[in-house]
């Protein structure tokens, strides 16, 4: 995925406007009066070729325009007059028209035609000329743009709360589908909008949780839209081979090194049904024969001698205590004796489950990125006990990729936590140098993403699992989130599949998440917009991988500035209050960050054990942040905390 251009905004393609050189503070030649006919003359020149620029632009866009349903078709107008007026650099023309105290166009996205008309009326009357209005070719204007936006903010996403426009979305874990409390205490809250993840769980989970989000609506007395965002061709690591399985039992020591709490494991025989996943299975004659008092000798997996007493007992199962850390695999044997010590019995450790794969990681090292199959670690001395030198190795989920792929061509792994470059390409796997990890490395487990940045990959906008899910989300969802759109056939085969399904009045949400997806975005919310609803998600998680990080506060600008041409709301996602939600305790970049969401129409958090404290700060921060700020508008509502400063009555 590309990255070379440098702006969402090059649909436009429109000849360059040049703002010619004019008497200003910067050139040491002022005229008489800044009111000069001269100098407006020249400045409604400039003014006029970028007008007729914009209305040319319609022409050049009118397959797509043509698309749009009627109630968008104004909308999509003003981002095209958006896109030819930003295809040139207005810096310029900005610093003169400031000069002149009239408005700079720095806030004119979601009325261009509208902003121009206005300057040109006003330098025509400056240089007392006649200025016949042009209210009729203008697709919005300052008031009525707001209240478009507003429109289709309310039709995707619902009614605002009082006092807080910026809507609220929430990530739902699997929690949701079992524990009513915890839906009614997030919609409590403040949560306006549910989102549910299809790359996780499944139908009947979905279900259950759309349910308890409508209960707890329905006992909250207010409406709360549903989300479903479909996985989408998400390139991730496949699974990898579980650890050896080890028990280890562990005793609570103080400062000194003295026993507080000895460790404590239940034992239950093989194929207990109520076994739980802590509970150690052994053979249940063996079990059988154990008695309150009783001592278990083993050898652990160090060679270590350790003693297990058996401290309770009962039909079911039995329980012992350790005193010393042992390390328990299915090879301990577990030697009983009897009260009296005569006779001794003994069994071995059964159905013991190893603990997830992991790989460890570090720059300069290889990683083989497999066609399919398990991943496992690097291994330097193999089976026989020979030296070895086999790299780490993880299957990637969309194999298909391998052949749109070239060397040389950067990797990055979960969130860009590990960076690689891609050095040879077999039949089996790709070779990848790893070249960015923290000291000491980093650990890769399953199923965690992987981006290409550099690769023109051309993958199914919705895959056959999306297919499959769709049929849940028609029923169960107000609007649809798309992952990582691309192209406007991306969106086109979307609302064609609704339409099969019967849901042709189902929002649609745009998740930018990927170089090629921000670089098409205009023409991607031109086909959205034959929607009745459609929006657009900031997915900063995949986006600031795949276009840098250091690119990351330019780009979400430019998508938030091209949505409010389009009049199109936007949701401010990922990371927001990740700290708050997941520890208790934000960071006070992040609250800034939350802060900055006010100039988008929706917010969204992710899921946590803290995410009831997050909802609730975010809510506070939102109603706190609407009185400032107005997309980029600042609102110059009365400072409270300098109200000292302000003159008597009586002055």
């Amino acid at each position: 995925m590309p990255t070379s251009k440098s702006s969402s905004l090059k649909a436009a393609q429109a000849p360059s406007t040049r703002v010619a050189a004019l008497p200003g503070p910067d050139t040491g030649s002022l005229p008489p009066s800044p009111w000069d006919r001269t100098v407006c003359e020249a400045l409604m020149a400039q003014l006029w070729t970028l007008r007729t620029t914009m209305l040319d632009s319609e022409q050049r866009f009118a397959p797509a325009l043509a698309l749009v349903a009627p109630s968008h078709r104004d909308s999509a107008r003003n981002l095209v007059h958006y896109l030819a007026l930003r295809a040139t650099d207005l810096r310029p023309l900005q610093d003169k028209l400031a000069w002149l105290g009239l408005s700079s166009l720095g806030r004119a996205e979601s009325h261009v035609l509208a902003s121009v008309d206005k300057v040109l009326g006003l330098l025509h009357v400056l240089s007392g000329q006649t200025w016949q209005d042009r209210s009729a070719e203008e697709p919005a204007g300052s008031v009525s743009s707001r209240q478009r936006l507003e429109h289709n903010t309310t039709q995707l996403m619902g009614e605002a709360t009082h006092q807080r426009p910026v809507r609220i979305m929430v990530t739902l874990g699997t929690e949701a589908a079992t524990e009513h409390g915890h839906v009614r205490a997030l919609v409590d809250a403040g949560m306006d909008i549910a989102r549910i993840n299809c790359a996780h769980d499944g139908p009947e989970v979905w279900r259950t949780m759309a349910q308890q989000v409508q209960r707890a609506a329905k006992g909250a007395k207010r409406s709360v839209k549903i989300l479903m965002d479909l996985g989408g061709p998400k390139i991730r690591t496949g699974e990898v081979a579980l650890q050896p399985p080890v028990l280890k039992l562990k005793p609570q020591r103080d400062a000194q090194g003295f026993t507080l709490e000895p460790a404590r494991q239940r034992l239950v025989a093989v194929g207990t049904p109520s076994a739980t996943h802590s509970a150690l299975q052994v053979d249940a004659t063996w079990l059988a024969k154990l008695r309150l008092g009783m001592r278990i000798e083993v050898t652990d997996a160090r060679g270590a001698k350790r003693s297990l007493l058996v401290v309770e007992r009962d039909d079911q199962s039995a329980t012992v205590e350790a005193h010393k850390t042992v390390y328990l695999t299915p090879d301990t044997m577990l030697c009983a004796k009897s009260m009296g010590g005569k006779k001794v019995f003994s069994t071995f450790p059964q159905n013991m489950q190893g603990a997830p794969g992991v790989l460890s990681l570090e720059v300069g090292d290889t990683l083989h990125l497999l066609r399919s199959g398990v991943g496992y670690p690097a291994e330097t001395i193999d089976h026989l006990g020979n030296a070895c030198d086999t790299p780490a190795a993880i299957a990637c989920t969309l194999p298909q990729v391998f052949e749109q792929v070239q060397v040389g061509e950067r990797v990055w792994l979960d969130d860009g936590r590990i960076g690689g470059v891609i050095r040879a390409i077999c039949d089996t796997h790709l070779d990848i140098e790893i070249t960015q990890a923290r000291a000491g490395g980093e650990k890769l487990h399953a199923d965690k993403g992987i981006n290409l940045p550099d690769s023109q990959l051309d993958l199914p906008a919705l895959t056959d699992v999306d297919l499959q899910d769709l049929h849940a989300v028609a029923e169960l969802a107000d609007m649809v989130g798309m992952s990582f759109v691309q192209e406007p056939s991306d969106v086109q085969a979307l609302l064609s599949a609704l339409q099969q399904h019967q849901r042709p009045d189902m929002g649609v949400v745009l998740k930018i998440e990927t170089a090629r997806g921000f670089e098409n975005l205009p023409e991607l919310m031109l086909a959205a917009m034959a929607a009745p609803a459609a929006g657009v998600m900031i997915a900063r998680g995949d986006l600031a991988v795949e276009c840098g990080f250091e690119r990351m506060a330019e780009v979400q600008e430019e998508i938030l500035w091209c949505a409010q041409a389009a009049h199109m709301p936007v949701i401010w996602a990922t990371q927001v209050l990740e700290g708050l939600a997941k520890t208790g305790m934000p960071s006070r970049a992040e609250i800034s960050d939350a802060g900055l969401g006010v100039r988008a129409e929706c917010v969204m958090l992710n899921k946590g054990p803290f995410i009831t404290d997050a909802i609730t700060a975010l809510d506070d921060i939102l109603r706190r942040m609407a009185g400032h700020q107005d997309k980029k508008r600042p609102l110059l509502r009365a400072l409270q905390a300098w109200r000292g400063y302000a003159p008597s009555p009586t002055a």
